[in-house]
């Protein structure tokens, strides 16, 4: 009596060696599914993820460049206003009152606040843009309204904003109001309260 194994078919072993092939290619997809997931993500916006871009530098500044393309074939006009809110001492104005721009392209804007007081004052800048539909597509890459704003006793400073019109942007919008509201903040660690609905469908108007 052979007791000796009878070796399996060679279509058996050819299968074996498929289905083995198989769940080592699922065992390495499983690996690699996060970074893969990660990617896409970035590439699409999708869970929060925005694209990464090279920096570029404007007026000193180190910003990510938005990606996308210039629409040359067409301009933007973008108006800058500064309102100063009651029981805040400050002058505000604009140094650039409009520019005309093609969408898609990176641009600066400068505001001068003064301080007219005898103290150090804490000043929040509170920005809205006009149609409200042109919101979406107005992006601030480097902006003195992300924080709290201190000026000494008679100081003046210059806030730059570095923005750019989104070429996404309805074909239809041809001019843009960025209107600055800077109120007083009572303690600087906190953020200042949002303005009346009254004062700020005024803003959205302007």
């Amino acid at each position: 009596m052979n007791l000796t194994p009878t070796p399996p078919p060679r279509s058996h072993r050819s299968l074996l060696v498929k289905l083995l092939a198989v769940v080592a290619l699922f065992f390495a997809f499983g690996f690699a599914l996060v970074p893969l997931y990660d990617v896409f993500c970035q590439a699409t916006g999708l869970n929060g993820k925005t694209p990464k871009a090279p920096s570029v530098g404007v007026g000193g500044l180190a910003l990510q460049a938005p990606t996308g393309r210039i629409d040359g074939s067409r301009i933007v006009t973008v108006e800058f206003t500064g309102t100063v809110m009651p029981g805040l001492p400050w002058d505000m104005v604009p140094l650039t009152d409009r520019l005309d721009l093609h969408p898609g392209e990176l641009h600066q804007a400068r505001f001068r606040v003064h301080n007219r007081s005898d103290q150090a004052i804490v000043g929040q800048a509170i920005p809205s843009v006009s149609p409200g539909l042109a919101a979406q597509h107005f992006e601030k890459l480097d902006c003195f309204c992300f924080a709290q704003q201190t000026l000494a006793p008679g100081e003046t400073k210059e806030l730059p904003l570095t923005f750019i019109v989104k070429p996404q942007i309805d074909k239809d919008i041809r001019t843009i109001t960025l209107a600055y509201a800077f109120f007083i903040v009572a303690d600087p660690r906190s953020p200042p309260e949002p303005p009346p609905e009254s004062t700020a469908k005024t803003l959205a108007r302007r």
